[in-house]
């Protein structure tokens, strides 16, 4: 496969990054260093289309962005044929001397993650595209709570069943709650704002985002609000108790607005918070739904025993961040409506 790509012939590998979804690896050749991802199944082929067009043209709005590497004969993706299915690979730029975290380094650290994405949304504000891949159920909240309901149902035999069932009962009962957000505006999104999607230079200064595979249009609370949960939990996500930084949130949605404040409509400022409940509550969900089904999520055998077990305990901490933002609702509202003055 490597053979595709000029320069990277016999390039060696090694894995990169702490991705849940997609296989990453980093090559080192003759041809310099690159990125090699091999796509998780969820994604179909066709996303290629929508990043290339995507990253064209916010290269175009002057903003730093990996890029795809066609192959010898012009390809944006290689598939390559395996017992199980067919894989597909993609190699993309390196960008070098860039830092990621899982978590922020400081409470200001959240400024400049609100700014970045502001940037990001800004330059493709007016960006004509119809997207080619759109994921199936993306922030379908109602989808994913039928999903741990039949899970529940599924698999009583289940080792972590005992665990989960009460866990489950509660996600759903705050989801039958949730506000119906489906009327407001849809843009251009990114689509998977956790931290590690972010880079920065070495003085906290956002530079650009990547793992577009996730790229579409997006109601702006289910964007922000996904960004919000994984910025604003000092716990981070592997901690099975989590609260909300309401002080992280204000310089958040501060930063995001000194890049984008006009972009906002009042009817999506005024349903941030309700958008960053509902992905706590619907994250919640599909962590508990996969302890018991194993089947989606990557997990670390190195410090859980079992997929189950690694999701059960994400599982419980997003449902921990999901009860904080409830709980202080009208203050972390009161946050935004400062920041977004």
């Amino acid at each position: 496969m490597l053979a595709r790509y000029a320069g990277f012939e016999d390039a060696a590998a090694r894995p990169h990054g702490r991705g849940l979804i997609n296989d990453t690896y980093l090559l080192e050749g003759p041809g310099g260093r690159c990125i090699l991802q091999r796509l998780h199944p969820v994604f179909g082929p066709e996303v290629h289309h929508d990043i290339e067009a995507v990253t064209a043209h916010l290269a175009l709005r002057g903003m730093v962005t990996p890029r795809l590497i066609r192959t010898l004969d012009g390809a944006l993706w290689v598939e390559r044929e395996t017992p199980a299915r067919t894989e597909v690979w993609r190699a993309q730029t390196f960008l070098p001397d860039l830092l990621t975290y899982d978590r922020l380094a400081r409470d200001e650290h959240a400024f400049e993650a609100g700014a970045l994405v502001g940037s990001f949304h800004r330059a493709l504000a007016d960006l004509e595209h119809e997207y080619r891949f759109v994921r199936a159920g993306v922030h379908d909240t109602r989808s994913h709570l039928d999903t741990l309901a039949r899970a529940v149902d599924a698999c009583p035999q289940h080792p972590l069943y005992e665990q989960v069932a009460p866990l489950a009962e509660e996600i759903l009962s705050a989801g039958r709650s949730l506000p119906d957000l489906g009327s407001l505006p849809k843009r251009h999104c990114h689509g998977d704002l956790k931290l590690s999607n972010l880079l920065f230079d070495d003085h906290l200064r956002g530079v650009c985002l990547v793992d577009l595979d996730t790229v579409g249009r997006m109601i702006l609370p289910f964007e922000l609000g996904d960004a919000l949960r994984s910025w604003c939990n000092p716990s981070g996500e592997d901690s099975p108790d989590c609260a909300i930084s309401a002080e992280r949130v204000g310089l958040a949605v501060a930063g995001y607005a000194s890049t984008a404040r006009d972009l906002v409509e009042p009817e999506e400022s005024g349903s941030l918070i309700a958008g960053l409940a509902t992905i706590c509550v619907e994250l919640a969900a599909r962590f508990a739904a996969d302890a018991l089904l194993e089947r989606y999520f990557g997990w670390d055998p190195s410090r859980h025993p079992s997929r189950g077990a690694h999701n059960l305990v994400r599982a419980k901490g997003q449902w921990s961040l999901a009860r904080s933002v409830l709980a202080d609702r009208a203050g972390l509202e009161a946050r935004v409506a400062e920041a977004l003055v």
